[in-house]
């Protein structure tokens, strides 16, 4: 199990509080049917990339609240609260992550009896792991899936507020476009980035790299530890750190919102070795939409790779 799919919530005595968090009615405050009759959607996303992506789809059609947004902080450390059940049962719909990387979302749907339209990005993006490895969950740095989450989002939203649905499709194609774009850029650095080594402190830019054709060469029981956030073993450490000093890669892409001892020592290999070095981040940086963000990614990664 990977650290994404343990992180560490504050429920002692929750389950008392979660019934009086929802709707006494048939149906939570702020779902769908309700939505429909004349109260504003309320959806609610596990974190700020799903959030902005939302918005930019509901536009005024809806209220978004994201429940990680701390750009410095590591979502996988994140606590739900009460606070967090209230947001979700009040939501008409929903949107996580999946592969076990936000599963206090279902938790508390379950605990709160919503019947919110819930969009879970891995379920949609049809990805599975390959035969004794583990599924890298972050699929929003994967455009062809974030594009089947922004049109999921614009039939839920088109659902519960079919006055607006015009709207909702406007600016869902105008994302559309945005996000081809951006596969474009990929594929035109292609040529550039095909083959190029690559190492990575986590597999947060997985997709990312694998659209730019990079060989990642990061030792598996490395960033496996880096996840799990246990030691590295020493041999594994040396090994990855000889990628550097070898020059057998040509830029590192690390997780900046996860770091300790042993990424810090690999961060300062590269650095001492001339090594391009690309931070990423799992949640969407201030002042940034998703669509300036990933541009900002794909070309740091590009510019680092071609050199």
């Amino acid at each position: 199990m990977t650290r994404s799919a343990r992180p560490t919530f504050a429920v002692l005595g929750l389950a008392a509080l979660l019934a009086g968090c929802g709707s006494s009615s048939s149906e939570p405050a702020g779902s769908a049917s309700e939505s429909s009759s004349g109260a504003a959607v309320s959806i609610v996303a596990s974190t700020n990339v799903y959030g902005d992506i939302a918005q930019t789809i509901a536009g005024d059609g809806a209220t978004v609240t994201s429940i990680i947004s701390d750009p410095s902080a590591d979502p996988h450390s994140y606590e739900a609260n009460t606070r967090t059940q209230l947001e979700l049962s009040r939501a008409g719909i929903v949107i996580e992550n999946g592969g076990g990387y936000d599963d206090f979302v279902d938790t508390m749907l379950k605990a709160s009896k919503s019947k919110a339209t819930v969009i879970n990005a891995v379920d949609l993006s049809g990805k599975s792991a390959a035969a004794g490895a583990e599924l890298n969950e972050h699929v929003w740095y994967d455009f062809p899936t974030v594009v089947k989450v922004a049109d999921a989002i614009e039939a839920a939203l088109a659902k519960a507020a079919p006055d607006q649905a015009s709207t909702f499709a406007a600016n869902g194609k105008a994302f559309d476009a945005q996000l081809a774009t951006l596969e474009e850029q990929e594929a035109d650095a292609k040529a550039a980035t095909q083959g190029k080594g690559v190492a990575i402190t986590e597999p947060v830019p997985g997709y990312l790299l694998d659209a730019l054709g990079a060989d990642n060469k990061t030792p598996e029981a490395f960033s496996e530890a880096i996840e799990e956030e246990t030691d590295v073993a020493p041999d594994v450490l040396a090994e990855t750190l000889a990628l550097f000093s070898g020059k057998q890669v040509k830029a590192l892409v690390y997780n900046e919102q996860t770091t300790g001892a042993q990424t810090e020592q690999v961060l300062k290999a590269a650095q001492d070795n001339g090594i391009a070095v690309v931070p990423v981040t799992e949640t969407l940086p201030a002042g940034k939409t998703y669509q300036q963000w990933m541009t900002d990614n794909v070309t740091a990664v590009v510019n680092a790779l071609s050199k």
